[in-house]
């Protein structure tokens, strides 16, 4: 049985990681380095470093930064933030990345998906959507969450997944930064309706709040920010009590 893998989130705004609320009232959680150095450490499974204003500064992500970061750690890297072509993928995977997650760029030139994965194989494209629930549907949107499309979240998780994409970030904008739970229901439809993992993000306020991704949310692995970056819950706790709980982690 695959373990659940249990994700930290560095969100990177001028060179600093962040954490707000409903994607707003950004502040300061502290040194990404130091950060993705503590959580290597400590065990977590992966890193995801998202480079938050890039797409809407255009602007590339931070290829120095990334290169700092991938020397610190020793687990899968995953870099994301204004990536819109081949090239940008080259560069950060010579910095030390692992995989790329593109979000606006994807939707906007879906056929990116499928040039990534031809060229460096789907486990390498992580396809980030952010979606609001707004009348009882699921609507993607764009550039942190400040444009809204008219595109339906399963709809375009299901195109993205026959596209090439290796993985699927999925993250609440109604749930960021809540801790009030990842949105379970949504997480379990996309999960049943695409056959490549789904990253639960956006809500995680407790250890139950992960024990419920995985059960009633179906989720390959779950993302936080806050709850590590302020030191509310340790990693090496959670998976302790995950295993207690019988889902499978890898200690």
């Amino acid at each position: 049985m695959l373990t659940k893998r249990i994700i930290p989130c560095l969100d990177i705004k001028d060179g600093r990681t962040v954490k707000g609320v409903n994607f707003v009232s950004l502040r300061d959680a502290g040194d990404p380095v130091e950060l993705a150095t503590k959580y290597a450490m400590t065990g977590a499974d992966e890193l995801v470093f998202l480079d938050i204003s890039a797409t809407e500064q255009g602007r590339k992500t931070m290829a120095d930064l990334v290169l700092q970061v991938a020397a610190a750690v020793d687990i899968p890297f995953t870099v994301g933030g204004g990536i819109s072509s081949v090239a940008d993928v080259e560069i950060l995977l010579k910095n030390g990345a692992d995989k790329v997650s593109i979000n606006s760029s994807a939707v906007r030139r879906p056929a990116l998906i499928k040039e990534l994965s031809e060229a460096f194989g789907a486990q390498c494209v992580v396809v980030a959507i952010d979606a609001k629930k707004i009348d009882d549907q699921w609507w993607v949107h764009l550039v942190g969450g400040k444009q809204a499309t008219d595109l339906d979240l399963f709809d375009w998780a299901k195109q993205a997944a026959q596209l090439g994409a290796g993985e699927i970030l999925f993250t609440s904008m109604d749930h960021d930064g809540t801790k009030s739970g990842f949105a379970n229901e949504a997480l379990a439809k996309m999960s049943e309706s695409v056959n490549i993992p789904i990253i639960a993000s956006g809500g995680a306020g407790s250890m139950e709040d992960f024990y419920n991704s995985f059960t009633f949310g179906k989720a390959d692995a779950a993302l936080a920010a806050s709850i590590f970056h302020y030191g509310e819950i340790g990693i090496p706790a959670l998976k302790t009590f995950l295993k207690d709980k019988n889902i499978p982690v890898r200690l």
